[in-house]
């Protein structure tokens, strides 16, 4: 449970039909394998004691005094085990059988929770051997010498982990009955299943186990019968999957003839986070009038998850890994850009932008989305004021790339340098100019921004603003300066994203156009500055964001996680430091992690009047959408706690 993650296990064993001394001693070694790998949650099919095709067999005595006695073996087993473990069998109740998933930690059976919804179309015909919850009029079942709770209205919890069943066709229903169980506070769903294969079924059941997994905002384990099942007429493959609201962190091989497992670690803290954030889904608990469940509580040993997370944790969290997705995300976070600007300038009937160009990434994604917008209002590219302005620390790189890319989409092109009219500023003020101090470089931003306005006055257009979400995270704006805008186009986008996005103009949208697209390699590839202080004798960039603030891989890391999830410094430095490990020691990692907390919270008080702009991803810190904070709200909880570690 530390750093609130779980290690849970969905486990296909061999079964021989029928066999239940073979079947037992099979999940047996399936569950110490998976002990061994430090799960907490281990999950084995439907009917995995007795196999699930044994037809009218479940009917025999025989049948069902052994599977009850092997039960009881299993129950030893399970004393060796640091983890609840479910496996599925047949139920004595009074006057009928149930198909049940049975739970049991260190040596003692928990309870047994029959399945509610049976299928009996098609190839089933389970009504035949077993009645559904539904009929049950009993609340406890004797099962080898304890009496235990029966009933769909069990949860099975520890700390705050909660744990329901289900069984296969429950969760293929209208209204599977892990809805109502998460409703009343499980936040891990089980699903003991016999899905049989027939084509096109794969892809449906895992639609469902994501679907479900995101509707309940829960994590969803799921385990399916397979090799050893009989061959009469149907084929099982053996299907374990672990998803988490939404997301498959886990899924395995089908149509093997050996014992299978998925397992991964899930994240308790960010499931309970979600469900606290969404308004939505504490009115469902509210307006749920299910009976209430009965809670039985279990109690495993206080280990944590091993040092290698089982899960993956991205060092990008707000770009895809998949490079289809990702490029299928590029295109939609554009447009979502194009669309809002587009929106806004035929509000208010203007047909002129105008925006700062400087050659470095956040411009030059405004300028692109900007195009776009104008293309989709047929309005003619001429309309779109670029202004360059040159100052003290203007490199030629950065000048060059700035006016190719203004000339070849066809803009307006404006240079207008700053230098004179600072030096004017620096004269009124009494600054020495030798002293490149926060003055010497906020001046020569509010220059900039006055340009801008003023030229935006003169053509009877709006100022696009460049700025993007990482530096309102990190307040890296001069306030009032770069700060302002009428629109800002960026400001939903994280600065890991916009090279992503300015790539993916130059191989997806501008792909062999000579004049663009190596302009805009160049600009990816140039190092990130505002261009404040004079460049090297070299004539390179000498001013590197990075150097100063942070790396923005690591801020965008912390801002994703602190403000998707709410998680702690503590928990957000312990991934942090895995996933850096080969880039950052524990040392750096912690400095710019406290930096960021402290510039996050000092820094509100630019977000509480930032312009308007489009929300693109999960993560937004406009004040009148995602993020209300109090600008003078203090950081020390969190600092130190930041010392602390």
């Amino acid at each position: 449970m530390d750093y609130g993650f779980v290690r849970v296990a969905a486990m296909v064993p061999r079964v021989n039909v029928a066999d239940c001394w073979f079947n037992s001693k099979e999940i047996c070694e399936q569950m110490l394998a998976a002990g061994s790998k430090g799960a907490k949650i281990i999950v084995f099919p439907e009917m995995s004691v007795t196999a699930y095709t044994c037809g009218d067999l479940f009917f025999q005595q025989e049948l069902l005094v052994s599977a009850e006695v092997c039960l009881d073996e299993i129950r030893k087993a399970t004393e060796a085990v640091n983890a609840i473990v479910f496996v599925g069998m047949p139920v004595r109740g009074v006057n009928a059988i149930y198909n049940c998933a049975v739970a049991l930690c260190r040596g003692h059976i928990l309870g047994a929770v029959p399945k509610t919804y049976l299928p009996n179309y098609n190839e089933f015909y389970e009504k035949r051997w077993f009645a559904s919850s539904k009929s049950l009029t009993q609340t406890e079942v004797e099962l080898c010498g304890e009496t235990v709770p029966m009933g769909c209205d069990l949860l099975f919890k520890w700390k705050n982990l909660v744990i329901a069943s289900e069984i296969c066709e429950d969760l293929w229903t209208a209204i599977p009955p892990s809805s109502y169980a998460a409703l009343a506070g499980a936040n891990v769903i089980v699903n003991l299943s016999a899905s049989n294969e027939v084509i096109g079924k794969h892809g449906y059941l895992c639609s469902l186990v994501k679907q479900q997994s995101a509707r309940c905002m829960a994590a969803y384990v799921y385990s399916s019968a397979g090799f050893g099942e009989s061959s009469t007429d149907l084929v099982f493959a053996g299907n374990a999957i672990v998803a988490e609201n939404g997301t498959f962190l886990a899924q395995s091989e089908r149509f093997t003839e050996g014992a299978v497992m998925a397992i991964a670690d899930i994240d308790i803290e960010k499931i309970n986070s979600d469900r606290r954030a969404t308004t939505s889904y504490t009115d469902c608990m509210a307006f749920n009038r299910q009976s209430p469940y009965r809670t039985v509580n279990f109690v495993l040993d206080e280990t944590g998850v091993e040092n290698e997370l089982m899960r993956p944790i991205h060092r990008y969290p707000f770009v895809p890994a998949d490079g289809k997705l990702l490029s299928n995300r590029c295109e939609e976070i554009i447009n979502i850009q194009a669309s809002g600007l587009a929106r806004r300038l035929s509000a208010i009937g203007c047909k002129n932008v105008v925006i700062g160009i400087s050659g470095g990434l956040d411009s030059t994604l405004a300028l692109l989305v900007t195009a776009m917008a104008f293309d989709r209002l047929k309005l003619p590219r001429t309309g779109i004021v670029g202004i360059t302005m040159p100052g003290f620390g203007t490199t030629g790189r950065t000048y060059a790339n700035a006016m190719t890319l203004m000339q070849a989409l066809g803009i307006t092109v404006k240079e207008i340098s700053i230098k004179a009219a600072v030096e004017m500023h620096f004269s009124d003020i009494g600054h020495d100019q030798s002293v490149q101090d926060v003055v010497y470089e906020n001046s020569q931003a509010r220059e900039r921004t006055q340009i801008l306005m003023d030229y935006s006055n003169k053509v009877n257009g709006i100022v696009v603003g460049t700025g993007d979400l990482s530096e309102l995270a990190l307040g890296w704006a001069t306030y009032n300066g770069d700060h302002m805008s009428m629109y800002g186009v960026n400001a939903g986008i994280p600065k890991t994203l916009v090279k992503y996005l300015v790539r993916w103009f130059a191989d997806i949208y501008f792909a062999g156009n000579e004049s663009i697209s190596p302009a805009l390699h160049d600009i990816v590839d140039t190092p990130i500055s505002p261009e404040l202080i004079p460049a090297e004798d070299t004539g390179e960039i000498k001013q590197k964001t990075e150097d100063l603030v942070g790396p923005y891989d690591l801020h965008d890391f912390f801002l994703y996680y602190m403000l998707r999830y709410g998680f702690s410094p503590r928990k957000i430095y312990w991934l942090a430091s895995r996933v850096f490990m080969d880039d950052y020691d524990d040392v750096t990692i912690k400095k710019w992690l406290k930096t960021f907390v402290r510039r996050f919270f000092n820094q509100q008080f630019k977000r509480s009047c930032m312009p308007d702009g489009p929300k693109v991803g999960s993560v937004s810190l406009s004040p009148r959408g995602d993020w209300r904070m109090p600008s003078d709200a203090t950081s020390a909880l969190w600092i130190k706690e930041c010392d602390e570690l």
